[in-house]
């Protein structure tokens, strides 16, 4: 078995782990650190197919966008932070795990070619975009996987949006539409009062007398 054929069953091995982890992890932060070295596992994957521009979009958006979305969507779900805060030492070894699992996957990825692990890539034409390939590929012959997934990611949209404007009790609101239809009658009301003359002080009542 050649090299890059082991780290190819190794980093699907952590990836699947790493998938497992997300959905059985009763902690929160634990399932988000697992999803990030799924996802980071997965960009070095595309790194040794020679995807590089699909293996930076995985990293950037999904990794960078993508978990704040998810973390975000856990703070509206009312968990209570501090009593994570408080546990951030439990956790450290964890989050040391995944970055130390992450560091040596982008080294062999990378140096795999200077230490002869990995053989070099077969040259390309100069030409040749990744780009272009990608949507080729994606436009093509996945067009229907594509297309399904679109659908999942606007169901997963509509469900957060759902979980933050859910109506709690005890918390006030605003309905914007029934501000708008307010008129000035309805907020301001003029009374006509007669004039009166305010009453002398007492203290000035007693000297006088």
């Amino acid at each position: 078995m050649e090299f890059t054929s082991l780290v190819f069953y190794i980093f699907s091995a952590i990836m699947l782990l790493a998938g497992l982890r997300v959905i059985t992890a009763k902690n929160p932060v634990h399932a988000a650190l697992a999803l990030v070295l799924a996802f980071f596992t997965a960009g070095c994957l595309w790194m040794l197919l020679e995807a590089e521009f699909l293996a930076i979009t995985l990293v950037l958006v999904y990794i960078g966008a993508v978990m704040v979305l998810f973390l975000f969507v856990v703070m509206m779900l009312d968990i209570n932070i501090e009593e994570m805060r408080k546990g951030f030492w439990d956790n450290l070894p964890l989050a040391a795990l995944v970055a130390t699992l992450m560091v040596l996957e982008m080294a062999t990825v990378l140096g795999g070619n200077r230490f002869g692990l990995i053989g070099s890539p077969t040259p390309k034409p100069a030409d040749y975009s990744n780009t272009r390939e990608l949507g080729l590929q994606l436009y093509t012959d996945y067009v229907y996987p594509f297309e399904l997934a679109a659908v999942i990611l606007l169901v997963a949209m509509v469900a957060a949006i759902g979980l933050t404007l859910r109506r709690r009790p005890g918390r006030k609101w605003v309905d914007p539409a029934e501000q708008v239809k307010v008129k000035r009658n309805d907020r301001l009301r003029l009374v006509s009062m007669a004039p009166q003359k305010p009453a002398a002080p007492k203290a000035a009542e007693e000297e006088e007398a």
